[in-house]
């Protein structure tokens, strides 16, 4: 391809990767096309929260930078000022008007609780600089909140949840963890969401004894990292192995090239996971690219690797490099087999990434579609009129697992002990939730495909392989 053609794909990239960040949308209805969310959400500079306790809420005010409605705002006014009846009204109307604002429906349940008796959970989301993600994440633990309480509580008691900002950024997540860990009401945490903060303030943790379960972290570094650090997300090395398997015995490829961040630890462990899986599925991974570079070529990467006779290009982009992992499907042009990681499925991917990624193939760790007898998407969809994505699910489950250690025994090494004893079992949103030794979870991953669709409004929809 010529430098002037380049241009122009690179350019068109940008032009609808503006248009999409404007929008903040995020996943889709089932059969109608409702976008997720209708709250414009942009991305805000990590150091625009510049303390603790602007970074923490349970209610007393809005963690999201996008519009607030004045409903919402009075609702925020009236739990800081323990009005809670008038918290209580003004947080339902807000979600009238948006039904699918996980934060509103988190602090109503907060205020609903009043002043009475409550076990508290804090979530560590990076909301300030992923706010989609951090929204796709909130749903999920928002849900589960929302269930136990309104079901009668944990043996009679509510559950409360505070909302951290952490910008994906492991010092902030390592000063939020001191703050938690030196708040005695805390008795859990969901998340980090990143492996980098997860590994960044998983030491804090630990330390402190409190408990910390990442939905969405899938670094094999995780593994084993620690007593009191837990992950409903299978690790890099499940999605690694299915999508290496994929590879060479469903498409008959046996040579790969791999584009990832050498300065992300999920990017990291993906790609080396992935080169293992396909060495020992009898290919090779020939070559490798790394987004981070600041002379990174989509363009001239995509000739070397072809010269090298790579006929799979996958993609272990983190969320970070995504935006240039779409310029490498705008240039590939479709002339090599695609396959990706989890934090290439988003709305982005199918936005700008079109007809061009259609057929590309990604590893998640769950799918909507994926278990016909599960009746979570049939309770998230009337939750929140709209599908829900393999984060929501993850972090249901989190959460679900710590509702369930909480039931056993209500105190920091109470909740340790349970999540660690052996006969531990609970029914989350992606089935049945038990940790090994290793703090991992033993479960299988979804291969979901890029196909024409109408689902998501886009055009394109992530469905599963089956």
């Amino acid at each position: 391809m010529s430098q002037k053609n380049e241009i122009k794909i690179l350019a068109l990239a940008l032009l609808l990767t503006v248009g999409i960040v404007g929008g903040g949308f995020w996943l889709f209805a089932k059969n109608s096309g409702v976008k997720i969310g209708t709250t414009t959400i942009q991305n805000q500079d990590a150091g625009n929260n510049t303390s603790l306790q602007d970074r923490i809420s349970f209610g007393e005010k809005s963690l999201t930078s996008g519009e607030i409605s004045p409903v919402k705002k009075e609702g925020l006014q009236a739990i800081a000022a323990k009005s809670y009846d008038q918290a209580i009204a003004n947080f339902t109307a807000a979600l009238k008007l948006n039904r699918n604002d996980p934060e509103t429906l988190i602090f109503l349940n907060n205020a609903r609780i009043k002043s009475s008796k409550s076990y508290t959970i804090v979530t560590s989301v990076p909301i300030g600089t992923d706010p989609n993600t951090s929204l796709e994440v909130l749903r999920g633990i928002a849900q589960a909140q929302n269930e136990i309480n309104t079901s009668g509580g944990i043996k009679g008691v509510p559950l409360k949840v505070g909302i951290a900002n952490d910008d994906d950024n492991p010092e902030i997540a390592k000063q939020i963890a001191s703050s938690l860990v030196s708040n005695s009401e805390v008795l859990g945490v969901v998340g980090p969401i990143t492996s980098d903060c997860t590994l960044g303030a998983g030491n804090i943790y630990t330390d402190g004894k409190l408990v910390a379960i990442s939905p969405t972290s899938t670094s094999v570094k995780i593994s084993n990292f620690s007593p009191y650090v837990f992950r409903t997300v299978p690790s890099d090395f499940m999605a690694a192995r299915s999508l290496a398997n994929y590879m060479v015995k469903t498409l008959q490829r046996k040579n790969a090239v791999v584009f990832f961040n050498s300065q992300s630890n999920y990017s990291q462990s993906l790609k080396s996971e992935f080169a293992s899986s396909v060495s020992l599925e009898g290919g090779q991974v020939s070559s490798e690219f790394d987004l981070s570079k600041a002379d990174f070529s989509a363009a001239k990467s995509i000739q070397q690797a072809t010269k090298q006779g790579a006929e799979v290009l996958m993609l272990a982009a983190n969320a970070e490099t995504l935006d240039k992992a779409l310029q490498v499907i705008q240039i590939n042009q479709k002339k090599l087999t695609l396959l990706a990681g989890d934090d290439v499925y988003t709305p982005k991917t199918l936005q700008i990434g079109r007809e061009q990624a259609v057929g590309m193939v990604l590893a998640v760790p769950w799918h909507i579609d994926g278990d016909p007898k599960s009746d979570f998407p049939q309770k998230s969809r009337q939750l929140w009129g709209a599908d829900v994505s393999w984060r929501s699910a993850l972090s249901d489950d989190a959460t679900v697992a710590l509702i369930a250690a909480l039931e056993r025994n209500p105190t920091r090494s109470g909740v340790q002990a349970a999540l660690t004893s052996p006969d531990f079992s609970a029914t989350g949103a992606s089935g049945t939730i038990r940790f090994l030794g290793s703090g991992d979870r033993n479960a299988p991953v979804q291969l979901v495909k890029i196909v024409p669709g109408s689902r998501s409004g886009i055009g394109y929809d992530f469905e599963p392989v089956r």
